[in-house]
Parts: C-alpha cells; sequence; structure tokens
C-alpha cells in the first residue's frame, strides 16, 4: 500500500489499459496525475477514482503529440511540488494500411507519441527517481516488440522500441533502486482499432482480444515485483515463444494474415 504522500503518473488513464491501470494504483492508495488529451474523459476519470478510492487525482490535459507536451508536462508535475513515484507510460496509437499508402504525417505523430514523448518522460522523472534511490517505471510495449508486423509497420517498430529501450535502461540503473518494466500485451479490447482504422482485421473481427483489466493486473504485478518485462496472457506468451525460434519472414506472414481484412461470410 502507498503512503499518503506516495504519486503515480499514468499517460492514457482515461480508457483501456491505461484507466485500469490507473485503478489498481487508486486501489493501493497512490495519488494520481493522469494524463489525456480531452477534458471531459479526464473529468469522468477523476470523479470515477475519488469517489472509488478516496485519493487525490490531477487531471492534466496534455496532448503528447506535440513535442513540447511531454516537457511541459515535467514542469506541471514539479511546479505542484509532487514526486512521481511511479510513473506509467500507457498512451500510444497505431496506424493500419501498407505502408506506401497511410499518411507519413500521420505516422511521424505515431513516432513523436509512442516514441519521443515516452522517451522524454522516462528520462526527466527517472532521473529524479535515481537521484532518490526509489521509483518504479512501466512502459507500455507489446507483444508486436516481438515480431514484424505488415499493415502495421510502423506501430510494431514503435514498439519494438519501446521494449529494447526499457530493457537497456532498466540495465543501467539497475543498483540505484528504481526498476523499469515492459509489459507485452497482445490484440486488447480498447479503442485502439477503432483509432487506428483497423477494426476490419481478421484479429478484430475474429473476437481474440484480451481483457483490458486482465493486462493491467499483469503488468502491474510485474511492475511492483520489480521484473523486467511480462507477456499478458498464455496465447500470447505462447505466439512469442514460437516467434522467438522462427525466421522473421515466416513471422511477418503470420502477422500479415492476422492483420489482413477478414472476407465477408457468403450467406
Amino acid at each position: 500500500m502507498a503512503t499518503k504522500q506516495q504519486y503515480a503518473l499514468v499517460t492514457g488513464a482515461t480508457a483501456g489499459i491505461g484507466y485500469e491501470l490507473a485503478k489498481l494504483l487508486a486501489e493501493d492508495g497512490y495519488n494520481l496525475v493522469i494524463v489525456a488529451r480531452g477534458q471531459d474523459g479526464l473529468d469522468k476519470t477523476v470523479k470515477d477514482l475519488t469517489e472509488a478510492y478516496n485519493v487525490r487525482v490531477i487531471p492534466t490535459v496534455k496532448d503528447l503529440f506535440d513535442p513540447k507536451a511531454a516537457f511541459e508536462l515535467y514542469e506541471f508535475v514539479t511546479f505542484q511540488g509532487i514526486h512521481i513515484d511511479i510513473l506509467v507510460n500507457d498512451a500510444g496509437q497505431g496506424q493500419y494500411g501498407e505502408f506506401i499508402h497511410t499518411d507519413i504525417q500521420r505516422e511521424l505523430d505515431i513516432i513523436q507519441l509512442n516514441i519521443s514523448s515516452l522517451v522524454v518522460l522516462t528520462k526527466l522523472f527517472l532521473k529524479d527517481m535515481v537521484a532518490r534511490g526509489n521509483g518504479k517505471i512501466l512502459n507500455l510495449a507489446s507483444i508486436a516488440s516481438k515480431m514484424p508486423g505488415p499493415l502495421q509497420a510502423v506501430y510494431h517498430g514503435t514498439k519494438a522500441f519501446v521494449h529494447s529501450f526499457t530493457e537497456a535502461i532498466r540495465e543501467e540503473v539497475k543498483d540505484s533502486g528504481v526498476t523499469v518494466t515492459s509489459l507485452l500485451p497482445g490484440a486488447t479490447a480498447t479503442d485502439f482499432f477503432n483509432k487506428a482504422d483497423m477494426t476490419q482485421a481478421k484479429i478484430v473481427q475474429d473476437g481474440k482480444l484480451s481483457d483490458p483489466a486482465e493486462v493491467a493486473k499483469d503488468g502491474y504485478d510485474a511492475l511492483m515485483s520489480g521484473d523486467d518485462m511480462v507477456v499478458s496472457g498464455l496465447s500470447n506468451k505462447m505466439q512469442v515463444a514460437m516467434s522467438n525460434f522462427m525466421p522473421d519472414e515466416m513471422v511477418a506472414a503470420n502477422m500479415h494474415k492476422q492483420h489482413t481484412p477478414k472476407e465477408p461470410e457468403e450467406k
């Protein structure tokens, strides 16, 4: 259980895995700084969490597609005199389609959100944690980090960065009292696929989607245990294990099939 003075910061906290992680943190007594792009979602989340768990919840609207936003978020938190004990970098998006046809500006925004903003927040808060000699960070990677993803090439590439980056800095700070953990979910029932224009993909249409609450619990347990990483879900563990023994070309072909739009059934 957290003390009354401990705070966690969660990006993407108003929906999906981020919201479920915020609930778990609040349940354990952590005060929260929650970050999202829209005020309405933040207001609802503040109401839900304060009423259910009696913790302090500070909302802040930040668009982490903006290169300045992560720096502004850190300045906002430090100006409040708040020490962040746990950082959860959950916010992330993807774009569906063949790379030669997708919108490059949208992809550059995704790289900014999934990589650049995550790196900025991790660096700034990690330096403070190391100086204090304690703290925890959870970065949302994905099983996408372990395999090429045709029709989601940029998204898979960003998640490969997140996982590799997380493992590297974990090693660097291993004697500091700070732990850094990578969470690798598979396809999960969140708004991700709507935002990515991916609702027609076989993996979505076939309904093989994980429960965000279960994914969050796996990640939360790993975070609190100080583990380096966790793959959430038995089927995802098996998929990652198999991909480790298969040629990348074969893994990419398998992922291409999963991401291909599902053909309508004949009546």
